[in-house]
């Protein structure tokens, strides 16, 4: 990665995700979430504080330094144990049926080859263990779809390679998951192309 990418696209996104409707929604996506849970896309660790008492350890996967870094004071904060087990979703160092439930936040739009890491998460969850999500992607109406196609290249040139046309669902189901439940919705206050959001949990057969 280039120094860009490196030290200052996790700032950024260190401070973009904890605005607006962030912290809500966090709250609603690891609602449920128990036992050893392994999160993907881990970044500063924005989630850390609305993990449930439930959870017993936390493998926290993330390719950036910097982002961990950033993530200290929370995880600190926590006596969930919380440990960087990983740079790379789509090659995850674990072996099968290793965890009871997976998290993934505003991830799988950068990770470069989304539909790997989903079948890596798929591999290490224990079979009916759930992957809580909370994504933006492709939108459900055509004229906003039409303007992220237009975003999409700067899109990924401002914040490393990350995308607004990926089809969230789909890419579940594809993986292999069966969704059961999903909102799909435009977060409040922000531009519908930049913030078209599916929320829900999908079950590892």
């Amino acid at each position: 990665m280039g120094f860009y990418a490196e030290h200052i696209v996790p700032r950024v996104i260190n401070v973009a995700c904890a605005m607006g409707e962030a912290k809500a929604l966090r709250r609603r996506v690891c609602q449920g979430l128990a036992g050893e849970v392994l999160e993907i896309g881990f970044g500063s660790g924005h989630n850390v504080p609305y993990y449930p008492a439930a959870v017993t350890r936390v493998a926290a996967v993330d390719p950036s330094d910097v982002a961990w870094k950033l993530a200290a004071e929370r995880v600190s904060a926590t006596t969930i144990p919380v440990e960087r087990s990983g740079l790379d979703g789509q090659s995850l160092p674990f072996a099968d049926s290793s965890f009871d439930a997976a998290l993934s936040t505003w991830t799988l739009c950068t990770i470069p080859d989304a539909e790997a890491a989903l079948r890596e998460v798929r591999r290490v969850l224990k079979p009916g263990g759930t992957l809580h999500f909370m994504e933006h992607g492709l939108a459900p109406e055509e004229r906003v779809r039409r303007w992220q196609r237009r975003l999409d290249p700067l899109e990924q040139r401002v914040f490393a390679g990350c995308h607004l046309t990926r089809p969230i669902a789909d890419l579940l189901t594809a993986a292999g998951f069966t969704i059961t439940e999903l909102d799909v919705f435009y977060e409040k206050g922000a531009p519908k192309p930049l913030a078209a959001d599916s929320l829900g949990i999908a079950v590892s057969p």
